[in-house]
């Protein structure tokens, strides 16, 4: 994660004037402390004031000009006539002391609605400073220079999923236990440069450690081990490396990342993919003149490891080792909407009479709330330009529209409803997406679990159209039913649906001891589908996160 230096001067400045405040405060009105503190002693509650540590000297000085100042940016520019307002300490006065009023921690809570401190998972090995803890951070050692100062911490975190399950795939019934970890390991060298790696040690090429029990007269268990890495890759900012190396400032963020990466894009319908490439961004941006308030650009590229729907090997999977992808991504806050747009390119490395499978893919999406009633999403998402060798069949050459809708009720954080739905013509492609299709977010009828093979509708949008209805509720924000029905209509004979597919699916999810690290989910889905065997799944799935 890049922490920009100038946010992180102006919190340790705020947190520091806070703690003069509140000391001075102290000091002006005795009387309220000290009721304050007889009557929590009455009550035989314990109060604590958290000692911080010495403020290091250069949190101390003035910023402007300091040669101390450990940024990578100069410190900011003022106008002349601008000046400090004066502080009149008589404006304030005591804090409110009821004596006669006994303290309702109940009714505190509910001036906030109820929120309660969510006590975070800890990662599982924490060395260097903690993650996400309060206080000062320290001035860091001046390894690669004084304006990016090294502070070494290494944290191996992630989750353990595990589920039972009995699935209906309409050629195969199976119930079975499985299980996957994943590890996510990061190497945080400064403020904004890291190294990032990611395993899955029980899963291999889609497939998990598992026993099928029953279903189909198989009784065996298949223990699956891999020692590959998933994702390896380094992240930094160029100003920030720039500084520490030049012990100059620098006027500018640029943020880049390479190696084994993982890329995800239009919440992960475009791309959702890890390949060994490459990414620059030119981040955090505005626009007065077109009154954008927030952009980013970001080019990528990648040599290996792509997998891209449209490039199948001889055995009808993904060819992973085929292609080359290069791309450039934005989006913009503005005219009251978040808009992403997106250019891609296939490269088909192969010769013939394999290779020539080779395309473009264009994205356009806006995000954005019209009269305070509807939440709406729409996607258009073009391949074009593909010429297979020897006249083979095009695999990616066509369009889909993605519309996604949510209506704003009268409790919009816990209630809503949604309508979301599809159209697809010839043959669209996500850019990047691995072994889902482009209709993964749709609904919970056209999306698997990446553990049991749970079954689904047709999520690739070949030729075909359809949608999802239904409702999602989140109680207290710990727990989560959504019920749904889903359908697929298809348009030709090109489209993988061979007739017409329904399902009605129902989801629960819930926070187990807490709210913090067990996770309990129970999915049910019903399909019926024309001129195919109906489907059917059942899963119970815990999920434990460190």
């Amino acid at each position: 994660m890049r922490i920009n230096t100038t946010v992180f001067c102006v919190i340790t400045g705020v947190i520091f004037c806070h703690s003069l405040s509140t000391r001075a405060a102290v000091n002006i009105y005795p009387n309220s402390f000290e009721a304050s503190e007889k009557y929590i002693n009455k009550k035989n509650q314990t109060a604590q004031i958290k000692r911080r540590m010495s403020v290091p000297d250069e949190l101390k000085e003035e910023r402007k000009g300091s040669p101390k100042y450990k940024g990578h940016q100069a410190p900011a520019a003022y106008d002349p006539l601008a000046r400090p307002a004066k502080h009149d300490t008589g404006k304030y006065k005591n804090d409110p002391v009821y004596p006669d009023t006994p303290y309702d921690v109940d009714a505190e809570l509910k001036i906030y609605g109820g929120k309660r401190e969510v006590v975070a998972p800890r990662p599982i090995i924490e060395l260097g400073f903690p993650q996400y803890r309060e206080g000062i951070f320290g001035t860091g050692h001046n390894l690669i220079g004084e304006k990016n100062l090294v502070r070494p911490q290494f944290l191996l975190y992630g989750d353990w999923r595990s589920a039972v399950a009995f699935n209906d795939n309409g050629v195969k019934e199976v119930g079975l236990v499985a299980s996957r970890l994943n590890l996510e390991a990061d190497l945080k060298i400064t403020a904004t440069e890291r190294l990032h790696a990611a395993f899955q040690p029980f899963s291999k090429g889609g497939d998990f450690s598992r026993y099928e029990g029953f279903g189909d007269d198989r009784k065996q268990g298949d223990l699956v081990l891999d020692g590959n890495i998933d994702s390896l890759f380094f992240e930094g900012d160029v100003g920030a490396i720039q500084s520490g190396l030049s012990d100059e400032y620098t006027n500018y963020d640029l943020p880049i990342a390479f190696g084994f990466m993982p890329l995800f894009y239009q919440n992960g319908i475009w791309v959702e993919d890890a390949f060994i490439g490459g990414a620059v961004s030119l981040a955090a941006q505005n626009s007065p003149t077109f009154d954008i308030s927030n952009y980013d650009i970001t080019a990528f590229f990648g040599v290996d490891k792509v997998s891209n729907a449209g490039l199948l090997d001889s055995d009808g999977k993904l060819a992973d080792h085929a292609g080359n992808i290069l791309g450039i991504v934005a989006f913009a806050d503005m005219l009251e909407a978040h808009i992403e747009t997106g250019l891609g390119y296939i490269d088909d490395t192969r010769d013939e009479p394999d290779g020539g499978f080779g395309h473009a893919n264009f994205v356009f999406g806006i995000t954005k709330r019209y009269r305070g009633t509807i939440s709406n999403s729409t996607r258009i998402i073009w391949n074009f330009g593909q010429n297979p060798s020897n006249g083979a069949a095009q695999t990616a050459d066509g369009v889909v529209l993605l519309f996604e809708n949510s209506l704003v009720t009268s409790k919009p954080s816990f209630l809503v409803p949604y309508l979301n739905l599809f159209a697809g013509f010839d043959r669209p492609q996500p850019l990047a997406r691995g072994n889902t299709g482009i209709l993964k977010n749709t609904g919970i009828n056209f999306e698997t679990d990446a553990l049991t093979g749970f079954p689904k509708l047709d999520d690739t949008a070949r030729d075909a159209w359809g949608g999802a209805l239904g409702i999602s509720y989140l109680f207290d924000l710990s727990r989560q039913i959504v019920a749904e029905v889903s359908t697929v209509q298809p348009m030709s004979n090109i489209s993988v649906a061979s007739g017409d597919q329904y399902a009605v699916g129902l989801r629960y999810q819930q926070n187990l001891f807490g709210r913090d690290k067990w996770l309990m989910r129970i999915d049910g889905m019903l399909g019926f589908l024309e001129n195919d065997d109906d489907i059917s799944g059942m899963r119970f799935e815990v999920r434990r996160k460190f």
